[in-house]
């Protein structure tokens, strides 16, 4: 480990490390010496996947995880298959959730790891962690989880959750960009992770570099803060999201909800829109700060793979929106958008000679398009 500070100067910065690494430590039930910094959640899931690969690569080299995990996770697994790793994808149910029967069948004597999202971040659904955290003890199998969407917004702890390792980051939880956590467990079991980053040994080995210590400081005063707002803010959500979903779907038929209603995140709605042409229903509703899909892969125009995973068709995947609600948001902001996405699809619907066609009956997958 690098020394510690030796003048004033280093002590205050120090001080204020470690007063943030307490205050995220409180937010999962985890220790401050369980908490490394990192630059953000990519570089910690990297860390977490990759480290535990490295360390334990001599017991096993089978990983498991699912088909919609955050790309930070998909890629560091694709990358590991180029270095002799086997990696098992699981897919998902029509809510979007892991199959626990699957994963269990998917284990292997060289199973060493499972790494699972606590929730995703396109559709807000939450998995059963604890019950795959159970099936990772029991089985002897470290168990990371990309907790970035979570963390903050429903309460997480990781002891309960028999979770070993724990990726966030700071700006999802209203903290500075730039900077994020890693939750590497002390004790039952003692978890060792292989550094990624190499020269000089800080974050106890783990993650070499010096601090940025102001976004590092920061970071924890977020955390703090969420302990308390967290329990209030999510009913808030929960019931703006309620209410939203309640409005929208007597109001015209053809409106889907993806993923499950009741294990989802309390203030994530994605939703899509038949007979709609997406680039269309964003046009009419630019006033309003939604996404259609993910805003790490929102540069493709290819349909969400999460979305795909879960059985929802090419066309009806591009009229997908994102429905994020945050601290700020009020309730007549969300009647608001509910008005403006009423008013907004019904007059696409007009346009729409398939819609026309749909009302009447025709079913348009089973007809045969003929061109001159």
């Amino acid at each position: 480990m690098p020394p510690a500070a030796t003048t004033s100067f280093g002590w205050a910065g120090e001080e204020a490390v470690e007063t943030s690494r307490q205050q995220i430590a409180s937010l999962i039930n985890a220790t401050p010496k369980e908490i490394i910094f990192t630059s953000g959640a990519t570089e910690s899931d990297n860390l977490m996947i990759k480290g535990i690969a490295e360390m334990f690569r001599e017991k096993g080299n089978h990983i498991i995880t699912q088909a919609i995990e955050h790309k930070a996770v998909l890629d560091t697994c694709k990358n590991l298959e180029k270095h002799g790793f086997e990696v098992t994808y699981l897919p998902v149910q029509r809510d979007g959730r892991v199959n626990l029967e699957e994963l269990k069948a998917a284990i292997k004597p060289t199973t060493i790891l499972i790494t699972i999202m606590y929730a995703n971040n396109e559709i807000g659904v939450v998995n059963p962690i604890a019950e795959i955290g159970k099936i990772a003890k029991e089985h002897g199998i470290f168990f990371a989880v990309d907790g970035v969407q979570a963390v903050g917004k429903i309460p997480v702890d990781v002891q309960k959750d028999n979770i070993d390792m724990l990726a966030i980051s700071a700006h999802k939880i209203y903290g500075p960009k730039g900077v994020g956590a890693l939750y590497v467990r002390r004790r039952n079991p003692r978890v060792q992770l292989s550094a990624i980053i190499d020269g000089g040994g800080h974050e106890r080995g783990m993650r070499s570099g010096t601090l940025n210590v102001p976004v590092s400081s920061d970071s924890g005063k977020p955390a703090k803060s969420r302990r308390k707002r967290c329990r209030k803010k999510r009913r808030v959500c929960s019931a703006c999201a309620s209410v939203s979903a309640r409005a929208w779907k007597p109001s015209w038929t053809r409106v889907f909800i993806n993923g499950s209603m009741e294990h989802r995140l309390p203030n994530n709605l994605n939703m899509s829109f038949a007979y709609v042409e997406g680039e269309s229903l964003l046009m009419g509703i630019n006033d309003i700060a939604v996404s259609s899909g993910s805003a790490c892969t929102s540069a493709t125009l290819e349909p969400s793979y999460v979305l795909k995973a879960l059985g929802v068709g090419e066309d009806l995947a591009h009229t997908s929106i994102r429905f994020g609600l945050g601290r700020f948001n009020t309730q007549e902001e969300v009647d608001y958008v509910v008005d403006k996405m009423v008013q907004v699809v019904t007059k696409l619907r007009e346009l729409s000679p398939l819609y026309e066609m749909a009302k009447e009956g025709i079913d348009i997958s089973k007809m045969k398009w003929q061109t001159a």
